[in-house]
């Protein structure tokens, strides 16, 4: 997984066009991954705005009205067109701006591409109406859905020569995405009960006495709804600890990138756990000057290090 091509190339109009197409989709509608690709140089950041556009796509069919039977064919149309970027069928001067620049990040740098089949599974399992019973239910879909973004985003990074552990490096990746989804399905508790859609597992929210859903700004009569957070808040705390191991092994730019993604979420739980109940009156979010001190922060590599000494140290 070290190899990425890191040399400047010459990109083609209509490719360079393509390109500044997904960087602007992945501007408007991602403010939080946007905020972390730009630590990126050009070559990266450009690859990994195309990978967001496609995803950007599939998840828009999935949220979208159509009625079910038309979102599964829009979906496997997709996956067609994923099956002709994977093959090199998609000439630079094609008419769909995303398949073009999906085409020339796949070719210069080695990017798992079955994970936006993955993808493309995830959101299906949306269109049913899938519910889960259990956390290890709720996993399948999150590394349909996020896992296999990490483990994509991690053929843009690449990792350094020689840096140890680095065959769990992918594993790691996976890790970090569970624990990105099951900070977005906290914040999006309120948005997704509205959408008549719980992600929580279904055990936990019996446990908290949660199990008739979330229909107002307050909690269900007599639950631990605060308990229910928290308790989850403390499942994406170990996944994010687990995950974080991925930094070490990756070059500065790349490592200040997962760690100002990484860090605003982490930020986000630490606001959701102060007042749970903020979830239910709407979309949690951090103010423009707190990611700008996640991202210095990142970008000083302090994250790595931290993380590196107690690797190497022997804490698991």
């Amino acid at each position: 997984m070290s190899r990425t091509m890191e040399g400047p190339t010459v990109v083609p109009a209509p490719v360079q066009a393509a390109y500044s197409y997904c960087e602007a989709v992945t501007g408007q509608q991602a403010r939080n991954f946007a905020y972390g690709i730009r630590l990126l140089p050009p070559h990266k950041r450009q690859a990994m705005s195309a990978l967001y556009a496609f995803s950007r796509r599939v998840d828009d069919i999935g949220d979208g009205t159509l009625k079910p039977q038309a979102k599964q064919e829009r979906l496997e149309g997709t996956r067609e067109l994923l099956g002709r970027i994977r093959r090199g069928a998609v000439d630079e001067d094609d008419t769909d701006p995303v398949a073009v620049a999906l085409s020339d990040a796949a070719r210069r740098f080695p990017l798992p591409l079955g994970g936006l089949d993955e993808l493309i599974d995830g959101v299906l399992m949306d269109v049913r109406g899938e519910s889960y019973e259990t956390w290890d239910d709720l996993k399948v879909y999150c590394r349909c859905v996020a896992g296999a973004i990490g483990r994509l985003s991690l053929g843009v990074f690449g990792t350094q020569s020689g840096a140890r552990g680095a065959e769990r490096a992918a594993e790691y990746a996976d890790t970090l995405g569970l624990a990105l989804q099951l900070t977005n399905i906290l914040r999006d508790v309120s948005e997704d009960a509205a959408n008549g859609r719980t992600y929580l597992p279904a055990d936990d929210l019996a446990k908290f006495g949660c199990s008739e859903g979330f229909h107002d700004t307050t909690p269900p009569p007599g639950s631990d709804f605060s308990g229910l957070v928290r308790f989850e808040v403390r499942r994406a705390r170990a996944l994010f600890a687990e995950g974080y191991r991925l930094l070490p092994m990756l070059d500065r730019r790349s490592g200040a990138c997962v760690a100002a993604m990484a860090g605003i979420y982490r930020r986000l739980l630490d606001r959701i756990e102060r007042d749970p109940e903020a979830v239910l009156r709407g979309r949690v979010s951090l103010p423009g000057r707190e990611k700008a001190y996640v991202a210095v922060r990142g970008l000083s590599g302090l994250d790595a290090r931290l993380i590196g000494r107690q690797t190497h140290g022997g804490r698991r």
